[in-house]
Formats: structure tokens, sequence, C-alpha cells
């Protein structure tokens, strides 16, 4: 089980960096587990850490609480290059529910909307606006497909119809399915087989 989204209010964190891809988000060293929990703390890992492993002060990904900063606000061309899941893995055990941005590579949509992570396009004067007030909490409302801020008027967006039903349950794919057994199986023990041919 996934943790369901419906409404998320938050404050932005902003990474205007344009074409971060794959790789800046978990680097491809950290690509070795199978599993997404711990991947958090290396989430951006080079930009926030030397090569020693000691702690980039200077980073704003080690100034804030994850906590208060659930929304990552990314430039364009968002998670651009290889697909790779430990990508949005790293992104939600790090504190985030939503990833807004003018253009998010179609790859880690799919991947991200499969995993429980939100990804929003917006034009770039929401984006702007979003920026320029990253203090101001937003609110993501998937029920009704909008962003609120401020006083500002609701932005609607589009989502997959089926990954925006999983999120709202709570549910992955495969946990989508499972809920559906009984229908399932009762589908299949009412289908009939079709008649093997006669070879001639």
């Amino acid at each position: 089980m996934m943790e369901p989204f419906k409404t998320l209010t938050s404050k932005v964190l902003v990474l205007s960096q344009a074409n971060i891809d794959t790789d800046q988000i978990i680097p491809a060293r950290f690509l070795t587990t199978t599993t997404r929990e711990g991947l958090g703390k290396h989430a951006f890992n080079d930009w926030r850490y030397e090569a020693d492993g000691s702690v980039k002060p200077e980073s704003v990904l080690n100034r804030i609480d994850p906590s208060e900063h659930r929304i990552l606000l990314g430039g364009p061309n968002f998670a651009c290059g290889s697909s790779r899941e430990h990508a949005p893995w790293a992104l939600l055990d790090y504190g985030f529910r939503a990833v807004i941005s003018t253009e998010i590579a179609d790859i880690f949509t799919s991947n991200a909307l499969k995993n429980g992570l939100l990804p929003i396009v917006v034009s770039q004067e929401v984006w702007d606006d979003l920026a320029q007030n990253q203090n101001q909490p937003v609110t993501i409302d998937l029920e009704n497909n909008q962003i609120q801020r401020g006083n500002a008027e609701p932005v609607s967006f589009t989502v997959d119809s089926f990954a925006r039903q999983c999120l709202i349950d709570g549910v992955d794919t495969f946990g989508w399915l499972m809920a559906r057994d009984e229908q399932i199986s009762s589908f299949e023990s009412t289908r009939k087989d079709p008649k093997p041919e006669i070879a001639r």
C-alpha cells in the first residue's frame, strides 16, 4: 500500500536548473538496491555531499525540513535521461510527494505515477508565480485536479485517469488488481476456452 494522495498542502522547494536528469536525482552507483527504503539520503547525492561524504552546507537540500517542503518545483525537462525507478523512489524517500515543472520526461512520469509520486506540468506563468512565492503554502487537490495558491485563481492540471485513481486510493497497479481478485476470478470462471481447431 502507498500513502493515499487526495490533497497536499506544502511549501515548494525550487530547483530551477534545466535538464535535471535521473543520474543527478539518484547517481547510478546507488542503483544496486531493489528496495526504496533509505534511498532518500542519496537523493541528489552529489549536490548534497562532497566526495568524502561530508555535507555541503550550501546545498538547499541540506538546509530545509523535508516535512515542510513536499513539493519539488523543478526546471524544464525535469528527470530526463535514463529510465530508473530508483529516481521516484529516492524523491519519495527524501520526502517529496509531487513534482511540478513546465516539462517532465515521459519515462519519469510513468515511473513516478506507478510509485506514488505525482508529476504535474504547468505553464511558465504558473511556474514563475510558484517560484516567486516559494514560502507560501501551495495546495494540490488531486480529487479536483487543481493547484491552489494564495488568493490566485486555482490552476487545473491533467493526469492519467487510472494513475490518478490509484494515487487517490493509495495503491499501485498490482494492488489495484488484487483488490479486484474476486471479480477477476468470477469472470474467469464463466469464460469458456475456445474450442481447438481440428487438424485436417
